[in-house]
């Protein structure tokens, strides 16, 4: 069965159909870990492009209750940790940020030079990729970003074991790369490929090509899934493995090696999904 995952503070966050589990290093060093069932969906959920329109919500959801969990985890404080109304705020102007940063500003940009048809759409296209490699290679020099990024090492190296059906000890996920091609990193360059041809179908008009880009994010989204969902079962393919090289390649910013403890996280999170053992 397959298991996806994501980094989250100081720690990493795993899934499969049945269950998701956090497993973070709290500041005392002991792995905390919080299991839960996953929730039970109707069948359309299931239906192609369905699935990635709300898996990607879901994701983010969960994603965000995750992030929240594990920061909480780091703070002694109860009036210190964080509130989910705070989190929603957070989230919100997250998400105005981006769809400023990532759709209006290359949009305008594009517009002010003056280019229209499709030759607009590629350079639009063009910009927002630049705009998502330069926050990514910004971000990426924080420390807590650093840290992060390792968690996301970790938590490959070790689906990557677990995928070879290897025992998952830190010496045996350790040997495997931090490199996986069902990465959400490379879903987001996926997705940024597909949006030059998705939004090349939006009718002409200023309001109407700024707002399409704007409400066609689930379908992009949901194509997006589609094709790295082919690209994880195809992946021996010549042709796919060419496909799926630049997200490969931008996952040497978003990760980076872990250390034993980190991998130890990334285990402990593992084996709390396969309902193995866990020590620490």
């Amino acid at each position: 069965m397959n298991v996806g995952g994501q980094a989250v503070i100081e720690g990493v966050m795993m899934r499969n159909k049945e269950k998701f589990a956090i497993a973070v290093r709290k500041p005392n060093g002991e792995i905390e870990i919080k299991v839960e069932e996953a929730r039970k969906f109707p069948k359309y959920f299931s239906w192609p492009f369905v699935r990635g329109a709300l898996g990607l919500w879901f994701t983010l959801y969960d994603g965000v209750r995750a992030l929240i969990w594990s920061g909480n985890q780091q703070m002694e404080e109860e009036e210190e940790k964080i509130k989910p109304h705070e989190a929603g705020l957070t989230f919100l102007f997250s998400f105005i940020i981006s769809i400023v940063v990532f759709v209006g500003i290359p949009f305008f940009l594009t517009k002010w030079i003056g280019l229209t048809g499709a030759v607009f759409d590629v350079v639009d296209g063009v910009f927002r990729m630049a705009f998502f490699f330069g926050y990514m290679l910004l971000i990426s020099r924080m420390d807590d970003v650093k840290t992060l990024f390792a968690y996301h090492g970790a938590e490959h190296k070790s689906i990557a074991c677990h995928e070879a059906k290897e025992e998952l000890t830190v010496e045996n996920v350790r040997k495997y790369s931090r490199f996986h091609p069902r990465c959400g990193t490379s879903f987001l360059v996926f997705v940024a490929v597909i949006s030059v041809m998705v939004f090349m179908l939006i009718p002409g008009g200023f309001v109407m090509e700024f707002v399409g880009r704007i409400v066609l994010i689930p379908v992009v989204a949901a194509l997006g899934f589609e094709v790295i969902k082919l690209s994880g079962r195809f992946s021996s393919n010549p042709l796919v493995k060419m496909a799926i090289l630049p997200g490969l390649w931008t996952q040497r910013i978003t990760t980076k090696e872990p250390s034993d403890k980190q991998l130890e996280v990334g285990i402990a999170s593992l084996k709390a999904v396969l309902d193995e053992k866990v020590t620490s």
